[in-house]
Formats: structure tokens, sequence, C-alpha cells
């Protein structure tokens, strides 16, 4: 990969970033012993107790001549509290000003570093992408919202009708982390959707148009509602969902039906001081486990023999579990994160979708791609060159192992990106060419590797899927 150096002055650049992030972290600190509106409050509040203690004064007075002179005698304390009102507002105003003006100085606006925008024309599909970001999160309300408004914004300038989600019972309210207030208000089988889909009048090549965001909404409201008692360490919702959908995860070659009925058994195991369940000794402690194991775990032996006799011969170690090859098996501290985890991952399986949003995965990564992107471009502008093609960058983007997808391969023959017309072919040495470069070294049927002598059959050659 071509290594560009850095740009003139960039050392002495680099000691100004520095000394401006330092006066940044001193505003910030500054702003931290700044005035607050708490003084402002209260002294709100005194005035709310002088002009209540007047209002009883006058009421109560039989005298008319006392009205005149409460509001003579509330003149001065009442200026004074606004005058101290002021001030402070004043103060803070003037703090929240300047750390303004520091966080301007220290991050000033700069250009797209681009000027092809390679989203220009797709923005349906962003619409798309934003709507499912949103069912993804809870927010159905404003998913909602946002097709109606993209739909008649985009669909032709024409009014969708009836878009909106009705609930019979309650209201959707969910909070930003998209699960809380979701699974106390919303109960799965207690409301109804009006189909979400667009009048006859809506263009039906819209993307939104085929979203079926009722669907998903119902989908995802009972994905919020299981998430929300593992968070409660109620494993039997998630539990008898997968039992329910277990066909289906089995295909995919997915544990979580055992995963969920592994950590009940350790739930029940620790008993009512640590679990919180009803003090039965028939269903919780150490027999209530057992009795679970015998009920549940037959039917997982095929495939996970080994951690059933480990749960069973903790049972002989119980006095003094902490001490016994089976302490890790029993330790619950991220246990129902990860099943949470899991269980999120499943669900998104089963209904298509990867496991997190690819609205903020494409974000996060234009963020961490953008620095490295801006400052190539200024130093190519600088030397007067510049790079001209649109939809490829001109260097490789570090990123995080899971952010890494679509794999490419360039043969190393001709140089060119294979497509899916233009496949990679493993040959049977085990080096790899295009398609193309494959059929031109062919001489009738067979060929000879450009990298070993080993030779071979046009048939014998294997596509390879990325």
């Amino acid at each position: 990969m071509q290594q560009f150096p850095p740009a003139r002055g960039t050392g002495i650049s680099a000691q100004a970033n520095m000394s401006g992030m330092e006066s940044l972290q001193h505003d910030l600190a500054r702003m931290s012993r700044a005035p607050r509106l708490s003084a402002a409050v209260d002294n709100v509040d005194k005035i709310i107790e002088l002009l209540s203690a007047a209002r009883e004064q006058v009421a109560g007075a039989l005298d008319p001549h006392t009205a005149s002179l409460t509001m003579t005698k509330l003149q001065n304390p009442i200026k004074v509290a606004f005058d101290s009102v002021n001030d402070n507002l004043k103060e803070v105003s003037s703090a929240h000003k300047k750390l303004g003006k520091a966080l301007d100085k220290s991050f000033p606006l700069k250009p797209l570093p681009a000027d092809h925008d390679a989203m220009e024309g797709h923005e349906p599909l962003i619409d798309r992408a934003i709507a499912m970001h949103l069912l993804r999160e809870g927010q159905f309300s404003v998913a909602s919202t946002f097709v109606s408004e993209a739909l008649s914004d985009g669909g032709s300038g024409r009014y969708v009708a009836d878009v909106e989600t009705e609930m019979t019972d309650h209201t959707m309210d969910v909070e930003d982390d998209g699960d809380d207030d979701l699974a106390q208000e919303v109960n799965i089988t207690s409301y109804t959707t009006s189909p979400m889909s667009p009048s006859s009048s809506i263009s039906d090549g819209h993307p939104l148009t085929s979203l079926q965001s009722d669907k998903l909404q119902a989908k995802f409201a009972q994905m919020y509602s299981i998430l929300q008692d593992l968070k409660s360490r109620n494993l039997v919702p998630a539990i008898e969902w997968a039992r329910y959908n277990s066909a289906e995860l089995e295909a995919r070659g997915s544990n979580l039906e055992f995963e969920l009925s592994k950590l009940q058994f350790v739930w029940l195991f620790k008993g009512p001081q640590v679990n919180g369940l009803p003090d039965d000794p028939f269903s919780n402690g150490r027999l209530g486990a057992l009795a679970y194991a015998r009920q549940h775990f037959a039917r997982f032996q095929g495939r996970h023999l080994r951690e059933i006799q480990q749960l069973a011969s903790a049972m002989v170690f119980a006095p003094n579990l902490a001490a016994s090859p089976y302490n890790s098996i029993f330790a619950t501290d991220d246990a129902f994160t990860d099943v949470a985890a899991s269980f999120t991952r499943e669900f998104c399986s089963l209904l298509g979708l990867s496991a997190e949003s690819p609205l903020y995965i494409a974000v996060t990564a234009g963020a961490l791609a953008l620095p490295r992107l801006i400052k190539y471009t200024t130093a190519t502008r600088e030397k007067g060159t510049a790079w001209t093609t649109d939809n490829e960058l001109p260097f490789e983007t570090p990123l995080p192992e899971r952010m890494l997808y679509h794999s490419i391969f360039v043969c190393p023959v001709s140089k060119e990106q294979t497509t899916e017309e233009n496949p990679p072919m493993m040959i049977p040495c085990g080096h790899v060419l295009a398609k193309e470069t494959l059929t031109k070294l062919c001489k009738g049927t067979r060929f000879k590797c450009p990298y070993c002598p080993s030779e071979g059959q046009l048939k014998d050659a294997r596509q390879i899927i990325l």
C-alpha cells in the first residue's frame, strides 16, 4: 500500500492540536466550577414564596389600605430577587458561550473530503435504513411517523393514509435503550395494529412500501419484552421463545436453547437467597435445579452430554462450590448479559437481519475513516493531485474486525478485482486465480499454474465464495 508523506508543518500542527486539547480540558474544568442554574431556581422559589405570602396577607386583611401597603413593601424584595435571577442567568450563559467558543476553536468545521456524493440518488434506501434502525431500537412511534412523512414526501408528493400504528390499551414510550418502558407498558398480545402499508396512490417502487413495519414492530416489541425479562433475571420467556423456534435454531447450529436452559439450572441451583424466587424446595435451590434438569435436559444429551455431566457433577461440590473445578460454570456475573446478546443475535438472524443495526455500523465506520480521508485529501490537494475514482477509496481504512464485511479478491495475474461474473477459482495446487485469467491460461482443457509447476484441468477448478 502506498504511503503518503505527512504534509508540511505536520509536527507543528500536532503540537498545536495537543495544546488546543489541553486548553479545551482547562475550559471544561472551568465549566464544571461555573455557576449552576440551581441558584436561579432558588431565587425563583423565593419570589414565589413572597408573592404567595402577600396574596394570603391581602386576602385575610379587613382594612382596604392593607393591599397597597403590602404591595409597597413587596417591591424591593421582589426587585432584589429578580436581579439575582438575572445575574445567575448571565453567569451561566457567559460560561456556556465561552465553552462554545473554545469548542469551535478546537474543532473547526471542515468540508467533507469528497466532491462525489456516493449516496446521491439513493434517498429511498437511506430512508429504509433509518426506519429499520428506529424499529430495531424500539422507537416504534418515531418509526411510524418517519415512514409516513418519508412516503408522503418521497412518494411522488402523495400522502400516505392510515400509516401510524394504533395501540388499543397502551402508548409506546420507549427510552433510548429501547427496553425499559416497553416491557412495562406493552403486552405483545394486547394491541392491534393498523397495517402500515401505503395507500394505492403510492408508488410500489419505494423501498419503504415493502418494509412491512407493522410485522417488524410486533417482532421487535416481543424481542425487547424478552430482553427486559432477561435484565430482570427472568429466563422463562426467552426459553419459551427458543423452544418454540427450536427447529430453526437447530438448523442454524445454534446452542441458544441449551444455554438458556443451562443458565436456568445454575440460577435455580443458587437458591432463593440469590435468585429471589419463591422458597420452594421442590422448584428452587438444589432440588429444584435437579428436578429442572431431569425434566428438560434429556433432549440435549445428543449435543451437550459433557456439559450436562459437569452440571450434575457440581452437585457433589455444592457445599464448597467456589473451590471446585466447576466454579466458572456457576459464575453469573456476566452470564445474563452474554445470553441476552446471544438471544438478540439469534432473534435477528431468524428475521434475516444482522445482530447490529447496519445504519449504526455504517455511521461508526464512517466516523473512524473520516479523519484519515480528510488528512489524505488535504495532502493531495497541496501537491496538486486528486483521487478521481468515485466508487473506491485511495487506501484501505483500518476498522475493527467486527466491521469487516464483503471481502474482496484481486487476481494476482490480471490485477483485477473479481466479480460475480468473474469469480475467484481455486485450482488443484491451491493457488487462486480469476476465472477469466484461468480461461486464458487454458490450452484446450488443460492449464499450467503460473506460480508452481503443477498442471490441471479446467473442470477441477472450484469457485470460492468469499
